[in-house]
């Protein structure tokens, strides 16, 4: 038997709530499956575990990983708290003191963000610190590098003008810095998913820039079996899957029905914090043909990519992040009739907003980047953060919303993104934008996959068991509050509680992969 299948013997769950309700429920789960959900005390069969009042809500995913990258991300120097180019490079001083590379190898940071800096970030910079020690920085949106002299040497790149690679530069080197054993790759990305299992996620769609397919087939044989994952397919690799005759949602054989084909993803645009996404409107200060940004896929080469990948039975995953970015990115969508997501959907026309729900266009989205990047959107995109990180607007417009995280952009954590979507604050400071908020039963119904709020039978035995109640926090929908604030957060109370949402139990096709009682 598979650890995955969820086949075995029946557990019943007695004691529990469901969320928002007082009365005790009992579920009854076999063979991967919620059997029944009854009043305590109606239900028998299987090891019973008493949860003692404790709330049960379908399990969590993100719908926007990159696996990997996170994995290896945990074990790398944080630069995301470096206010400048300066206070970077003494974060990468104190590194090399206590614990430098080994020989053959660099030292690689993670999460810079430039964008406020008061100081350039320069390969000069760091040569008068680490000397001919490789060194690798990633900003924390993934776009872009810094790296020292040497560190240039080590991905290939002979000799750059300024040190800091970005967009096509960067994102063919990166492979070179993430290349590690197999085996040891592995290894990370089962603490991570692990990690993950211990805030109630029981799947994650995997973007990972890689071939998934072959990467989780391994995986999946060597005995992973944390999570739901969806590999995402990239155009390098989409003749092999459409070969193979996979469509989205189709099981891989042998994974324990864990593995499932994910999305074709295309990016088509940059980011903000690297000044690229491509908007309608130049960014301040910047004049020439990339003043708007960069567009790296356009309409005629995207519109036959995603007809050919729908053609193929596969949904289409289409990072855009600049309006200008969306309204293409939409028009694509119409043009091939083509179902799935755009990927981030941080700055949006009004007209574009309809478009989703018309289009049936999911807006995958990631809360915890409009915390992230408050201050930058707020510099870069002036004028117009009213419509950045709508998601409030996509909810009234009837978008459907999916939440993630982009990890290793955001952390592996949906409370993390829930308490950003209804409360737009953190770190103490006021809300951002607060009519762009969303109610709390809309965020996390838009973090369990289709599920709901609530375990049905027939539905899959994947659950999450909380210590607390999240809708007794407080909080309540646009529609019950006539579209204004989403919830009331008094102060911070609501968002903290909500980031430190404690999770007693994660189960996966009806078996525990995460217990604290």
């Amino acid at each position: 038997m598979s650890a995955g299948d969820g086949v075995g013997e029946p557990l019943l769950l007695t004691g529990a709530r469901l969320a928002g309700h007082g009365k005790p429920v009992d579920l009854l789960l076999r063979d991967g499956r919620v059997r029944a959900v009854a009043p305590s005390g109606t239900l028998a069969g299987g090891e019973r575990v008493d949860l003692d009042g404790r709330t049960v809500l379908p399990g969590l995913w993100d719908k926007h990983v990159h696996l990997t990258q996170w994995a290896l991300v945990r074990r790398r120097l944080d630069l995301s708290g470096a206010g400048s180019a300066a206070e970077a490079v003494a974060l990468v001083r104190d590194r090399l003191a206590d614990e430098p590379p080994a020989p053959g190898t660099a030292l690689v940071g993670f999460g810079f963000r430039d964008g406020l800096w008061p100081d350039l970030p320069t390969a000069a910079l760091l040569d008068a610190v680490v000397g001919d020690v490789p060194v690798v920085l990633v900003s924390g949106d993934l776009h872009c590098a810094w790296l020292s002299t040497a560190g240039l040497r080590y991905v290939g790149v002979d000799a750059h003008p300024t040190g800091v690679l970005r967009e096509s530069e960067w994102l063919p080197l990166a492979a070179v810095v993430d290349r590690v054993a197999d085996d040891l790759a592995d290894a990370w990305v089962a603490d991570a998913a692990a990690a993950a299992a211990a805030r109630g996620v029981v799947g994650v769609v995997d973007l990972e820039i890689t071939d998934n397919r072959t990467v989780w087939r391994r995986r999946f044989a060597g005995g992973f079996d944390a999570l739901h994952v969806r590999a995402g397919v990239w155009t390098s690799w989409l003749d092999d899957v459409l070969a193979e005759g996979l469509r989205t949602g189709d099981v891989l054989p042998g994974t324990g029905d864990l593995l499932e084909q994910g999305p074709y993803k295309v990016v088509t645009d940059g980011s903000l914090n690297t000044r690229t996404a491509y908007c309608h409107d130049a960014y301040p200060g910047l004049t020439g043909p990339e003043a708007h940004g960069i567009l790296s896929v356009p309409p005629d080469e995207l519109v036959p990519l995603m007809k050919r990948a729908h053609d193929g039975g596969l949904e289409c995953a289409i990072h855009a992040i600049g309006d200008h970015a969306n309204a293409l990115a939409l028009d694509a969508f119409a043009a091939t009739g083509a179902r799935g997501s755009v990927e981030h959907a941080q700055l949006l026309d009004a007209a574009d907003l309809a478009r989703f729900a018309e289009l049936g266009v999911i807006a995958s989205v990631q809360p915890e980047h409009a915390m992230d990047d408050r201050d930058v959107a707020d510099r870069h995109w002036a004028g117009r953060t009213g419509r950045a990180f709508p998601y409030g607007s996509l909810e009234d417009a009837g978008a459907v919303l999916a939440l993630g995280s982009d990890a290793p952009v955001a952390v592996l954590d949906p409370w993390v993104a829930v308490a950003a979507a209804v409360s737009r604050a953190r770190d103490g400071r006021a809300p951002w934008h607060p009519e762009q908020r969303i109610g709390l039963r809309t965020a996390l119904a838009a973090s369990t996959d289709g599920h709901g709020l609530y375990p049905t039978a027939g539905g899959p035995a994947d659950l999450v068991v909380l210590d607390a109640d999240p809708l007794a926090l407080g909080g309540v929908g646009r529609s019950e509050a006539g579209g204004a604030a989403a919830v009331d957060v008094g102060g911070e109370g609501v968002a903290k509680a909500l980031r430190h949402m404690p999770v007693a139990g994660t189960l996966l096709s009806g078996r525990w992969t995460h217990r604290t009682f």
